[in-house]
């Protein structure tokens, strides 16, 4: 566990980059154990690569994604509404490991 400094994580990039890359890559791991690997793989390459992490407060927070996720999508055939169930619990996945890693949960 890290020693969270909300003003740090302002530049997160610089202060937590292990941290961030542990915590998006257990909750890769975690959505490649229970979800086509396929899909879970194109989420995390064409549109979590892009996404941005923000910390709300109270130990909170937020994944904010590029415009357009499932238009980003290529490569792989899933209609709108699965990929965006899947999508929605990969980023919470991707939450919850930052709250552990963090020290929030």
């Amino acid at each position: 566990m890290a020693d969270f400094d909300p003003e740090q994580f302002e530049d997160k990039y610089v202060h937590y980059f292990p941290e961030l890359q542990q915590a998006y890559k257990n909750a890769f791991n975690r959505m490649n154990d229970r979800y086509d690997s396929e899909l879970v793989h194109a989420i995390d390459q064409q549109v979590l690569n892009e996404s941005e992490p923000f910390y709300e407060g109270d130990g909170v927070f937020r994944i904010e994604l590029p415009d357009d996720p499932y238009g980003r999508l290529s490569g792989v055939i899933v209609e709108e509404d699965r990929f965006e169930s899947v999508l929605e619990t990969h980023i919470e996945e991707i939450e919850t490991e930052l709250r552990r890693i963090f020290g929030f949960a």
